[in-house]
């Protein structure tokens, strides 16, 4: 069994990183691998609704990582998306690629758990997480919880590893994504995954 993990902050390795690696050490500890795919610096384009990737199953940009993240997403078992808050959302990068990883390919994700990461400095973390969240939903992907809201607080990575209650949340989030992939696994034959229907859209206005 294998996670993927985002991360969403243009600091390869700074607070949303510290975050995700706490998570992945209790992954480890619990017999699961994972994998971290980081966005990068440069800016990424959001989803203009050419319908291109609605014949390829792939965006029709092709010069950032969102093409990469939907083949490793199509492997993966579980996902995990961690993301810095800026002005109480997740980093406009970050939601850009999502957008792309999600539009017109989210029924090859169903039933893979998922969760959200935040860091912040100092507020922003419920809003940004609420909208991290509704990916997940939009693609039949069951969320994966902690014992609190799963945020990490800190202006850089040394004062993220400080936040012990941050850093027991990403613990528990790894060890309950651990515990729901195993359940998944051990199930699958006795329960199988439901039959996905196609969707029936509707406009309001006709």
């Amino acid at each position: 069994m294998k996670v993927l993990m985002i991360n969403g902050s243009p600091h390869e390795k700074g607070c949303t990183y510290t975050a995700l690696s706490e998570v992945g050490k209790e992954l480890e500890r619990n017999g699961v691998d994972s994998s971290i795919l980081h966005i990068g610096k440069k800016g990424i384009p959001g989803c203009t609704a050419c319908m291109g990737c609605v014949k390829t199953g792939y965006c029709v940009v092709t010069d950032d990582k969102v093409n990469e993240c939907i083949d490793l997403l199509k492997e993966a078992d579980g996902l995990i998306v961690g993301s810095p808050v800026y002005f109480a959302g997740p980093n406009a990068s970050l939601c850009g690629f999502l957008d792309r990883v999600f539009f017109q390919k989210a029924d090859p994700y169903a039933y893979k758990p998922a969760a959200a990461v935040v860091s912040s400095r100092r507020g922003g973390n419920s809003a940004a997480f609420d909208r991290l969240n509704k990916y997940f939903t939009f693609g039949q992907m069951p969320i994966v919880s902690s014992h609190y809201w799963n945020g990490i607080h800190g202006n850089k990575a040394e004062e993220a590893q400080l936040d012990v209650e941050g850093l027991q949340t990403m613990k528990i989030l790894g060890r309950n994504m651990a515990w729901l992939l195993k359940c998944i696994e051990t199930a699958k034959h006795e329960v199988p995954y439901p039959e996905l229907e196609p969707r029936q859209k509707m406009n309001f206005i006709r």
